[in-house]
């Protein structure tokens, strides 16, 4: 990956520039900004360039953080993922801050306005339509509509089911929903043309039968008759992992198969703790939700799709805070995942959706999602966008304002140490640096947390 902040990033799909003399027709490109913030935002963005590829379309892709001045980009990522590792009680008081403001106050503001001159810059100029898989992303790509710089649609796509105020951006076009009830959060936040077009995910999560199950899991090395639970906490590894791996060899009902993504620590303490299946990053997720009876996550995030669509049962145990108790509220209310808030639960409801009904009731909800036919997903409205052009957005000019580089730096750390700790699902600091200091440094001891919740915070993180 390109040092962030330093070079631009990578053109994955079309890096060819028009000929001298040419002009790049904007009927046939796409640009699509994401941020390296776990993976999830990512493998989205992965997924929709994929599918407009195969469309016809150039496309064009961004990393966000690789567009912040100063290497703040770096900044950003190791914030967010050392404030869920070491204080998760801290990032759930911020996101709820967040959540009940309704936005980012004046450092993430300042963090986001100086990105705008280098996403517009890094943007080919032939761009007809710009999709946003990042909240952070939308409000720059939103500014620059509003401001009259940006004239090609833009659209977020919401990779969540729950959707935080802070991924409704003024001056962003469209806004795409994977289900209804994201779709109606969206709109309460204030976004006036949301469409569900359903979820994106890689073909080769599909469901499988008993021998391309058997295959899988002799190609792991894992029992062929027990009842298996594929553990994933996300690309990082993060929340009480050891703890709901224990649980559930303990409680007997299943096996328990452990994903750490890039946690190689949190692989080797699981090892040392009896847990026979540990594994740290996996290439091959298809072949191993095939060789699983069910998932269990802690943050609903694009695992939990892929599991959808390879017809794989999902439950939501020991959430990580913030989106991860948010998602799995929404993903509860929405039929496609079972949230297991006592520990209690935990057998019976793994029994139930492995052999029982609400487990069957749970592939059919999961898989319908993916029902739709090919001219109706989020790809086919992304290039119906495209197609049609930007509705009209009436300019708002914004005057621009000198920035000292000392202030900038001062201004990007405060809104780094707690814009990072959010934007992983679409949060950013409400708070100045004194309110910050506040925040994080009064009322956050354990007895704080959210009621009924307090597991997010008991399981040792590496």
């Amino acid at each position: 990956m390109a040092n962030p902040g330093l070079t631009l990033p990578r053109r994955t799909t079309a890096d060819v520039l028009p000929a001298p003399g040419t002009v790049a027709m904007s009927s046939d490109r796409v640009a699509i900004v994401s941020a390296s913030v776990g993976a999830g935002h990512d493998g989205a963005a992965a997924e929709l360039e994929r599918r407009l590829a195969a469309d016809g379309l150039a496309v064009d892709r961004y990393d966000l953080l690789d567009l912040l001045p100063a290497g703040l980009g770096r900044a950003v990522r190791d914030g967010y993922r050392r404030m869920l590792d070491r204080a998760p009680w801290a990032y759930q008081r911020i996101y709820a801050g967040t959540e009940r403001a309704g936005g980012g106050g004046p450092a993430a503001r300042a963090l986001l306005r100086a990105a705008e001159d280098r996403v517009l810059r890094a943007l080919h100029p032939g761009t007809g339509a710009v999709v946003s898989t990042y909240p952070g992303a939308s409000r720059v790509l939103g500014n620059l509509r509003l401001a009259g710089r940006l004239t090609a649609p833009v659209l977020t796509y919401l990779t969540d089911f729950s959707v935080h105020p802070l991924w409704v951006a003024d001056g962003v076009d469209v806004h795409l929903a994977a289900h209804t009830v994201p779709a109606a959060q969206a709109r309460e936040a204030g976004a006036r043309d949301v469409r569900v077009c359903g979820p994106v995910a890689d073909p080769r999560f599909h469901p499988c039968g008993t021998r391309q199950r058997d295959r899988a899991r002799a190609r792991f090395g894992l029992p062929y008759d027990a009842r298996l639970a594929l553990l994933v906490a996300g690309s990082w590894g993060v929340g009480p992992v050891r703890q709901v791996a224990r649980e559930l060899r303990d409680r007997g009902a299943v096996v328990p198969v452990v994903v750490c993504g890039r946690n190689e620590a949190l692989a080797r303490q699981l090892s040392a703790d009896g847990i026979e299946h540990a594994y740290g990053w996996v290439d091959d997720m298809p072949g191993l939700m095939h060789a699983a009876d069910v998932l269990v996550q802690n943050a609903g995030g694009l695992t939990s799709l892929e599991a959808f669509a390879a017809g794989l049962p999902v439950a939501s145990y020991r959430c990580i805070p913030g989106h991860g108790l948010t998602n799995a509220a929404a993903l509860d209310e929405a039929g496609v995942a079972a949230w297991i808030r006592d520990p209690a639960d935990l057998e019976g409801v793994l029994y139930d959706l492995v052999d029982g009904p609400l487990g069957l009731r749970q592939r059919a909800a999961g898989l319908a999602l993916f029902a739709q036919s090919s001219d109706e997903g989020p790809a086919a409205e992304i290039g119906r966008v495209h197609r049609s052009g930007p509705p009209p957005l009436a300019p708002q000019p914004v005057a621009p304002r000198r920035t000292r580089p000392r202030r900038l730096a001062v201004t990007g750390a405060v809104a780094c140490a707690v814009w990072a700790c959010a934007v992983g699902s679409g949060a950013a600091t409400t708070y100045d640096a004194p309110d910050l200091r506040h925040a994080v440094g009064h009322g956050l001891a354990p007895d704080h947390l959210v009621p009924g919740h307090d597991s997010a915070a008991e399981g040792h993180h590496s």
